[in-house]
């Protein structure tokens, strides 16, 4: 089985089964000199574990994160980071009346006639529970990201389930109101009235789709490249890979589909300058009039598949979870009948509460990605020094002494 890997030089590689012994990932690109520990990753796989509130899988999987490799004296060597978070709370007798029988709307066929067999506990291997690699992962570029000298920030909040959209809010708004609910919608009145969706919904036993809106602040220009390496590809291959994405735009999104060219379009200006200030100097010196920067922000941060140094904002869309309790037809293909089925495990009404730290970690491991693609960042140190060994993270010497080394290396009397 390939696509089990994303990213260039940060590169992501991951394993395990929604109830198998263990989830894990190797982080192979981060460069050495991150001060790291699994505090640090924990704080966002808490964001993403089950059994956080009542509209999501009462699953009791604590999602403790164990760093096997890559630190040294709580530092990253610039070798590769693996991690492992051990499965506590499978129950795979739930699943296997659909070992021959697929769930409606699932991979359970089609991973079956693609391989010819599947991990059928869970779901496998398309269970949503393998995201807990990709927030492990993403917290390790948050921490790069913030560590390094550039001020970027995403945050990301549900902006609507099923009918109910929330107002435009600031992204200020964002990052104070987000964790308040657990929704994660960043408007409280909005969030109390999905939360009311959301039970209305498990308790009739259904389920709602729903969407997220994201936003990047301070990524600087000039990140990507034209056709299959554009920034927006990128990220975009990245969030069809969540499971239930059904969309995902950026800037004005599915708006652009009715927008003439003459209202898309943005002028450009001078950066700091208005209109008024726009005339030509009269003087024998050019004027300092700052970079070109374009009128507005449609465009969501991207032109030309490259970063313009503006805000990059959009939406990705969730189709309604489709493991639900209500009674649904299917066909058994080993014994040639038509059955009932019923899905009694532990799964989510709505999606995007959850999806929301998901969203975050996909999108610092692409804009991380290609900060060392671009050089911005050092992929060897972050402290940019090559060639300087004596730094304040590299180990000392376990023993001042020589003599109470096992091996002894004698000084040398120069004299």
């Amino acid at each position: 089985m390939n696509g089990n890997s994303f990213g260039r030089l940060f590169q992501v590689t991951t394993f395990g089964e929604s109830h198998g012994e263990a989830m894990g990932c190797t982080v192979s690109g981060v460069p050495a000199g991150v001060e790291l520990d699994e505090a640090d990753i924990q704080t966002d796989l808490d964001r993403r574990k089950p059994g956080q509130s009542m509209i999501t899988t009462s699953r009791g999987e604590p999602d403790k994160v164990s760093i096997k490799s890559g630190l040294q004296d709580g530092y990253t060597t610039g070798t590769p980071i693996g991690m492992v978070i051990q499965n506590k709370d499978a129950r795979s007798g739930k699943y296997e009346p659909f070992v021959t029988a697929p769930r409606p709307s699932h991979g359970d066929f089609t991973y079956s006639a693609k391989f010819g067999t599947r991990n059928w506990g869970g779901g496998g291997r398309s269970s949503a529970r393998e995201t807990v690699n990709w927030v492990a992962a993403g917290a390790i570029a948050k921490q790069v990201l913030e560590q390094s000298e550039y001020d970027i920030r995403i945050k990301a909040h549900v902006c609507q389930l099923g009918d109910i959209e929330a107002p435009d809010v600031s992204f200020e708004q964002i990052l104070e109101h987000s964790e308040e609910n657990e929704v994660r919608c960043a408007d409280p009145e909005t969030a109390e009235r999905m939360r009311e969706l959301a039970d209305e919904y498990q308790k009739a036993g259904d389920s709602i789709g729903g969407a997220i809106y994201f936003e990047m602040q301070g990524v600087p220009r000039g990140l990507g490249a034209p056709r299959f390496d554009s920034f927006p590809s990128r990220m975009a291959q990245l969030m069809y890979s969540i499971p239930a994405v059904n969309d995902f735009e950026y800037g004005i999104g599915r708006e652009a589909r009715t927008t003439a060219g003459s209202e898309y379009n943005e002028d450009w200006e001078f950066e700091g300058e208005s209109r008024s200030d726009s005339e030509p100097s009269s003087g024998d010196e050019p004027r300092d009039r700052g970079d070109p920067t374009p009128v507005g922000n449609d465009h969501g941060g991207i032109q030309g598949g490259i970063t313009t140094g503006d805000p990059i904002y959009g939406e990705v869309t969730w189709h309604p979870p489709v493991s639900i309790p209500k009674k649904q037809e299917t066909v058994d293909w080993e014994t040639g009948e038509r059955k009932e089925i019923q899905v009694v495990g532990r799964h989510d009404p709505t999606l995007p509460p959850r999806a929301v730290p998901v969203v975050e970690a996909l999108l610092y491991s692409t804009v991380l990605d290609f900060m060392l693609l671009d050089g911005r960042i050092n992929p060897d140190r972050l402290d940019d020094q090559p060639g300087e060994y004596d730094t304040e993270y590299h180990p000392s010497s376990p023993v001042n002494d020589p003599e109470d080394a096992d091996t002894h290396a004698e000084s040398v009397d120069e004299d």
